[in-house]
């Protein structure tokens, strides 16, 4: 037994001196970033690229994408770049806008160069006299063929103060990563930020909130966050991680929005979303934090591997972002956040959007994925021209979930098959192949046929019928013809842009008042625009007096003029005629996940 152990002693002591040299050479052959906030009140960011032996050429690439499906060029905020061994200069020649090639760093070498940086939205990159923001592969070039190498990032002339917030592990000021990749995957907050942790299911969660008032705030957020994050992870039966991180920037901002990453979530929000039952709030917080599973992990073969240098075009943003709405939404019922009432006005609401977006007969819900390109351009957000893989995946989850049901007397649903893929996908290193991925999935656990229900409604652009998929429990969607206020234009935005004016109707009050395509809408009646500008003038109702500040050319101007009315169809889910007990129980199996579940009675229970 002594020598059976000393034996184990020598074995362990060998493995060690393997461990320790493994990790002596994989530290010499890290790449190592500098990221100096060299000019906070210029928002200037000077990066250092410390690149270790190799060889002799090698080429550099600054991402022309990342965070939002949209080419977006970063380059255009580079000031300057150089590169130099030892010193002395090292031939540097660009190869396109993005990309350049350097010689003689066979023994390693050093890049320079300078990056404005003043996107103040999750999907940017921001350095100012009060905090940075970064999505690191807005500033940071990678070398072409070490990508999946050691890195680490080291930040220098942090402001006095000031705190760093990110995912990757930390010595200081320095954050390493296993690649490239999970290096730019994972955001970072610096500034005098609040924060708080708690620990639930799956480990420690950190929240970073950079406000006004950040501590009351925290005071507000954090019970529905655990709420949340309980919920999905009792929805994944999954704990793929041990910390994880929320950065919330709450501004008066035409936008915002939220961006998953694979252990963290950025996310802004206008500080008005905090008022009364913080309805987006929960929402984009649910829906940000189940894309650590849905996309980040339960990834779609599309998107594999990461194309920095052109748009990645898939067919499944449908079931990656749409789908991922829809049990966002039902994760809120099930945390008691939100009511069955409102779930089916939102339900409604839902409906009538893709209903009234003619382009709903035109373009499928896998062409909706694959255009997502398109949508920094305004006119493609035309109701005639496109629909939303948000809202038409949304709806599409629902009625995957309920035909699921529906075949196996509700012995599986859209929560079996997410787990399925996590465990069949996720966690055996596999992207699943798309669409037929999903549709696979729903017929090996309902033992039935779902290519018609792909054909029609995810490839193809039928009608949805929808109380054929609601009867089953008790519901219909009923419709009615409302008046409404009509403009006499249409707007679109751009996720942290601020509307943009597409179409102007001839003859309107809209055109004798001067707007023109092309307006930017800064503020609706005296108030900043965002996401809701569509409601907000509608619900002024016709003939009420609309006045906007709009942005031309650099120059603001004031418009003003008397609403119109317009038809629009609007649909509700409601119960059916004659609702039965059965019906009533399979409701609640769908949205509770227990056919004893009663409905809550308030909106939002954290509110209270």
């Amino acid at each position: 037994m002594r020598f059976r152990r000393h034996r184990v002693s020598l074995a362990a002591f060998a493995a060690s001196v393997v461990i320790i040299c493994g990790q002596a050479a994989l530290a010499a052959d890290r790449i190592h970033y500098i990221v100096s906030l060299a000019s906070p009140e210029k928002h200037l960011v000077q990066v250092t690229i410390e690149i270790p032996p190799g060889q002799n050429t090698r080429e550099l690439q600054l991402p022309v994408w990342n965070a939002l499906y949209q080419v977006r060029d970063f380059s255009q905020y580079m000031n300057w770049i150089r590169a130099d061994s030892g010193g002395k200069p090292l031939p540097l020649i660009q190869l396109n806008k993005s990309r350049w090639k350097i010689s003689g760093a066979e023994n390693g070498g050093r890049v320079e160069y300078e990056m404005f940086s003043d996107n103040p939205s999750p999907y940017g990159a921001q350095l100012n006299s009060h905090h940075a923001f970064f999505n690191l592969a807005e500033i940071l070039c990678y070398i072409e063929g070490e990508r999946g190498d050691p890195a680490e990032v080291e930040f220098r002339g942090v402001p006095s103060g000031w705190k760093i917030a990110t995912p990757l592990p930390q010595q200081g000021n320095s954050f390493s990563a296993i690649s490239y990749d999970q290096l730019v995957d994972s955001p970072v907050e610096m500034g005098a930020f609040d924060e708080r942790d708690f620990s639930a299911a799956c480990g420690t969660y950190r929240v970073v909130v950079d406000a006004e008032g950040a501590q009351a705030i925290l005071d507000k957020i954090i019970p529905p966050i655990q709420r949340i994050v309980s919920a999905e992870t009792n929805w994944m039966n999954d704990c793929p991680f041990r910390s994880y991180l929320s950065i919330y920037h709450f501004a008066d901002l035409p936008g915002g929005g939220g961006m998953e990453h694979t252990y963290s979530t950025a996310i802004t929000l206008p500080m008005d979303d905090l008022a009364g039952g913080f309805d987006r709030f929960i929402s984009i917080t649910a829906h940000e934090f189940f894309h650590l599973w849905n996309v980040k992990r339960v990834r779609p073969q599309s998107l594999e591997p990461v194309d920095y240098t052109k748009e990645n075009y898939t067919p499944a943003l449908w079931f990656s972002e749409g789908v991922d709405s829809t049990v966002a939404e039902y994760i809120l019922l099930r945390a008691g956040l939100l009511d069955e009432q409102h779930y089916l006005n939102h339900l409604g609401e839902e409906i009538t959007e893709l209903e009234n977006r003619p382009a709903h007969l035109t373009q499928s819900a896998e062409q909706s994925s694959f255009d997502a390109w398109l949508e920094k351009y305004p006119y493609y957000s035309l109701p005639a021209r496109s629909i939303s893989y948000y809202n038409k995946g949304e709806l599409l989850g629902v009625l995957l979930d309920l035909k699921m049901r529906d075949a196996s007397d509700d012995r599986v649903s859209l929560e079996d098959l997410f787990r399925w893929m996590n465990e069949h996908y996720a966690k055996q290193g596999r992207s699943f192949p798309d669409s037929d991925g999903v549709r696979n999935t729903a017929e090996n656990l309902s033992h039935a046929n779902f290519r018609e229900f792909f054909q029609k409604y995810v490839s193809g652009v039928d009608e949805v019928p929808w109380d054929t998929f609601f009867s089953r429990v008790g519901l219909r969607a009923t419709t009615t013809e409302l008046t409404l206020a009509d403009p006499g234009f249409q707007a679109a935005q751009a996720f942290d842009q601020p509307p943009s004016v597409v179409q102007v109707e001839a003859g309107s009050e809209a055109e004798r008042a001067g707007l023109k395509p092309g307006d930017v809408i800064m503020q609706i009646n005296g108030r900043r625009s965002g996401r809701d500008f569509e409601r907000r003038i509608r619900d002024l109702g016709p003939g009420a007096l609309l006045h906007l500040s709009v942005s031309r050319d650099g120059i603001q101007r004031e418009l003003q003029w008397t609403l119109g009315a317009s038809k629009q169809k609007v649909f509700r889910v409601e119960d059916a005629p004659n609702i039965t007990a059965e019906q009533k129980s399979r409701r609640a199996a769908w949205l509770f996940g227990d056919s004893t579940a009663q409905p809550k009675s308030s909106k939002h229970n954290s509110s209270k």
